[in-house]
């Protein structure tokens, strides 16, 4: 179903085309990408995996994005050659990391994100559930948090409020326990027939929920004696197949996450309670940091605004440049 939807409009190489090189397009395998290794590209076809090379006049297309080619991408290939890569109907990506400049590709032609966090540890970065939700919408991806290690929590009480934020900006929720069993039927519901990426720090239990729902039996990490921190098992991201129907990815763990050239207009959405108390600020441009009539903060001042979700707007609206 998804190879059918993606593979029928294909990005044409700018230079050494099909027909010059005598390749006839029936000639060509449709396949789904897997997984990238440092050389080579794992494609499945047919039943079958082939390790495959980039062709040359594909790499030259090199511009804003760091990777050219991810996993879920839907390609045509001959000879363990990738001769195109086809148009994604949705993408999810972030800032890379280091230089900042260029588009660091996770995962491609994915249906839902799947950010995934700990109920207590390592400790839950709400700042950074909003900034994979963002990068969901903005992607064509439906974002759904997955609260997980459920169990170790005693008074569950203290969620209620963050839960009730997410609902309400559309985001569902879905809380879990690989240990009891917890909420893993409606997860694995959630997943059906459609293709799915798990996102989070690491330690948060990616690898066993997806252990527990596709039967597989992948290394799972434990948490750093010292730090707290989750430590890393998946090396890289890999398409795994689910039974039935549909596709999932697991991913590395990442501790931070730039979202790709995001604009002020990105917030709005998300951030709905923080939108709505703006409309009545004093001043229109309103940054809600420190202006005299600033709605916005009265309403954190008064109780009914979380401080973590004045921060996190805040943060990323000074990545924006916008303020």
């Amino acid at each position: 179903m998804l190879l059918q939807r993606a593979a029928s409009s294909c990005i044409q190489l700018p230079m050494d085309d099909v027909s010059s090189r005598h390749t006839a397009l029936s000639e060509l395998r449709k396949g789904r990408v897997i997984s990238v290794l440092s050389q080579e590209v794992v494609i499945a076809s047919e039943g079958c995996l082939y390790r495959c090379v980039l062709r040359g006049a594909l790499k030259k297309k090199w511009g804003e994005e760091k990777n050219l080619v991810v996993v879920g991408d839907f390609v045509l290939f001959t000879n363990n050659v990738i001769e195109k890569v086809c148009a994604r109907f949705s993408c999810l990506s972030r800032q890379e990391h280091l230089t900042r400049q260029k588009q660091q590709l996770l995962a491609a032609n994915i249906d839902q994100v799947l950010i995934t966090v700990s109920a207590q540890q390592p400790p839950m970065k709400p700042a950074l559930i909003d900034r994979y939700v963002i990068a969901a919408y903005k992607g064509n991806m439906r974002p759904i948090l997955i609260i997980n290690k459920i169990d170790l929590v005693s008074h569950r009480a203290i969620l209620t409020p963050l839960i009730d934020i997410y609902e309400k900006s559309e985001v569902p929720v879905i809380v879990t326990s690989v240990r009891t069993g917890e909420g893993l039927d409606r997860l694995s519901e959630k997943m059906k027939g459609v293709a799915s990426v798990f996102a989070g720090q690491s330690g948060v239990g990616k690898s066993s929920l997806i252990n527990v729902i596709v039967g597989l039996n992948r290394a799972v990490g434990g948490l750093a004696t010292k730090t707290g921190k989750g430590s890393d098992t998946s090396a890289r991201a890999e398409l795994i197949p689910l039974k039935g129907d549909g596709f999932c990815i697991d991913t590395p763990g990442i501790r931070s996450f730039g979202i790709w050239k995001m604009q002020r207009e990105d917030l709005l959405h998300h951030f709905h309670e923080i939108t709505a108390l703006g409309r009545e600020c004093h001043f229109p441009d309103c940054t809600h940091r420190h202006e005299p009539g600033c709605t916005v903060r009265a309403a954190l001042e008064r109780g009914e605004l979380l401080p973590f979700r004045l921060d996190s707007y805040l943060k990323l609206l000074s990545e924006t440049n916008e303020f």
